[in-house]
């Protein structure tokens, strides 16, 4: 290990000194890259140097354990460093992990109510509300591309964005069923239904990840019927864009204007495109497992919020919260470490697996 994390440092310290080149600012192109790769190794970096001088104060301690005057406090610092020594090697074996690409990027999320009917879409309504929640807690913005709302103040549909890079990393475990039980208001007799919800989360990718030709879509207009369509009712500012390759349908009518709502729209596109994409590599490579975190298995229950009896548990992890209304309010973040921790834990282990292998 020490070879590779004496590799990683030398490529930072190469990239810092091509940073330091004058005539770099001519080369915005360039330094974008250079900027983003001393990012992306920054933390690793410092971490790998951390790790470096405590063992170098290890060899230094075990030197004076051989001098009787300072033995007792040298075996204290020896036994201090030994322990800190094994804390920077987990941390480094975390950070060293094969990274998803997808990590740094903003999402684009989509809820549908699937069974259970007004119950179903009241739930689809609520997990909109309970994400965009979060997103406002960590002071991240979102937006509404598109908002099919039903009945008795549900939606059938959302779909939105969280422009933040990074948000991919934190959210990417919510992709699959949500399972609702409760008693609902309409219900006089008291009985407890069980409705259920899908949530996709895809990266919102860049141009050069997605190429759509403008041959391959079929573009049209209708009037909107969301807030901004109230703004223009007599123009047809809503766009819905089909993909004739692939068939993938895409509509936005939140925007207050044509051009804004096609620009929405190809870019929710560009990312089911992206999506269907690495599901399909992922199963040629035979890597797409039911029950995968991350996996984006939609068809699969992941979690239960369970009303009457206060709990939220998710499936993948065996982790029960007992706070609904806390949950549902936007407190995710005592559910989403866990879950990034088990997807750690799980990759640190299938590589053991191959190192043991080899």
């Amino acid at each position: 290990m020490l070879e590779r994390l004496a590799e990683i440092e030398a490529r930072f310290e190469e990239i810092e000194r091509q940073l330091q080149d004058p005539d770099l600012v001519t080369r915005q192109a360039d330094m974008q890259r250079l900027g983003k790769a001393r990012a992306d190794l920054e933390d690793l970096v410092e971490e790998i140097r951390a790790y470096k001088r405590s063992l170098k104060e290890l060899k230094e301690a075990e030197e004076l354990l051989s001098d009787p005057d300072f033995k007792d406090t040298a075996q204290e610092e020896v036994d201090n460093l030994k322990t800190q020594i094994t804390r920077h090697e987990e941390t480094l074996k975390v950070m060293l992990l094969p990274k998803d690409p997808n990590d740094d990027k903003s999402v684009i999320m989509e809820i549908r109510s699937a069974a259970g009917g007004d119950e179903a879409a009241l739930f689809a309504m609520q997990l909109f509300r309970m994400y965009t929640r979060y997103a406002e807690r960590k002071k991240w913005k979102y937006e509404v591309v598109d908002l099919e709302e039903s009945g008795i103040g549900g939606a059938s549909y959302v779909c939105f964005t969280i422009a933040q890079p990074g948000a991919y990393s934190q959210l990417k475990h919510e992709s699959g069923v949500h399972r609702v039980q409760r008693v609902p208001a309409t219900e006089s007799s008291g009985r407890l239904h069980t409705s259920t919800v899908t949530v996709a989360v895809m990266p919102e990718v860049e141009d050069v990840d997605v190429e759509v030709l403008d041959k391959d879509l079929e573009i049209s207009t209708f009037r909107s019927s969301s807030a901004g369509g109230q703004h223009m009712q007599k123009n047809e500012t809503a766009i819905r864009i089909i993909h004739r390759p692939t068939g993938i349908v895409v509509t936005c009518q939140d925007e207050r204007s044509q051009q804004q709502n096609k620009l929405r729209a190809l870019s929710v596109l560009k990312a089911k495109i992206y999506e269907a994409e690495q599901e399909r590599q992922a199963k040629e490579r035979g890597e797409l497992r039911k029950g995968q975190i991350g996996s984006g298995d939609r068809s699969e229950k992941i979690r239960t919020y369970h009303f009457v009896q206060n709990r939220v548990t998710d499936h993948r992890i065996g982790l029960d919260i007992f706070d609904v209304n806390g949950f549902m309010d936007g407190d995710l973040q005592k559910m989403i470490d866990p879950l990034v921790q088990e997807h750690q834990a799980r990759l640190l282990a299938e590589a053991g697996e191959a190192a043991a292998s080899r």
